[in-house]
């Protein structure tokens, strides 16, 4: 049995390679050598193994033998690709509560956009990314299903990179409006529309990565 020890190490590792990776702080084409990240992580090399090999499993590492281990590209295809799954996850979702969604929810939802719009206008995307991952978290998180959470948070990674991309260009203006009409959607129990705003929120990144690449 692993202890707990090497397991909290391990996750330690792990989240904060991820989060290096998704914040641009390693960015793509980065080498990654596990005795050097375990110098400047103040960790073992044995966790970090671990954990280049979990990213490595979600898309964020690319390993070659003998040859490079380092940070993947932004590839356009595998953007479009985790957008889809997750786009599939929160229809899911925006489906199964759009006809019962709490009141005090959809304004939860309303105050995150209106922190959203705040943060683009500011160009901090930290924020922006916050405030984007709380409003669509809020029907998510009502719909109760424990398999669509776990994908959106497998696949977010992905798209995590092009979605900072997203927030700092022209069109972030576009994401403020599209969280405006979802949420109304939503109070309007409107499933149809709300569907329809939610695929479309979700299929915005393509071109603009396509068009970065």
């Amino acid at each position: 049995m692993e202890s707990i020890g090497r397991h909290l190490l391990r996750d330690a590792a792990y989240g904060r390679l991820k989060g290096a990776i998704v914040d641009g702080t390693l960015p793509p084409g980065s080498a990654l050598r596990p005795d050097e990240l375990a110098t400047r992580l103040g960790l073992s090399k044995a966790p970090i193994r671990d954990a280049i090999a979990r990213l490595t499993s979600e898309g964020l590492v690319e390993t070659k033998p003998q040859s490079y281990t380092r940070v993947t590209e932004v590839v356009a295809k595998e953007v479009e690709d985790a957008a889809a799954v997750l786009g599939a996850m929160h229809a899911l979702a925006v489906r199964h509560v759009a006809e019962t969604l709490a009141t005090d929810l959809l304004e939860a939802m309303r105050v995150a956009n209106a922190r959203f719009a705040e943060a683009v206008a500011a160009g901090d995307v930290e924020a922006a990314l916050a405030a984007d991952d709380e409003v669509h978290a809020i029907p998510l998180a009502a719909y109760g299903n424990a398999a669509a959470s776990g994908t959106v948070e497998r696949y977010t990674p992905l798209v995590r990179r092009a979605e900072r991309l997203l927030f700092t260009s022209p069109q972030a203006g576009r994401s403020v409006r599209l969280h405006d009409d979802l949420i109304s959607a939503l109070a309007a129990r409107d499933v149809s529309r709300a569907s329809a705003v939610n695929a479309e929120i979700w299929g915005h990144l393509h071109p603009l990565i396509e068009g970065r690449s």
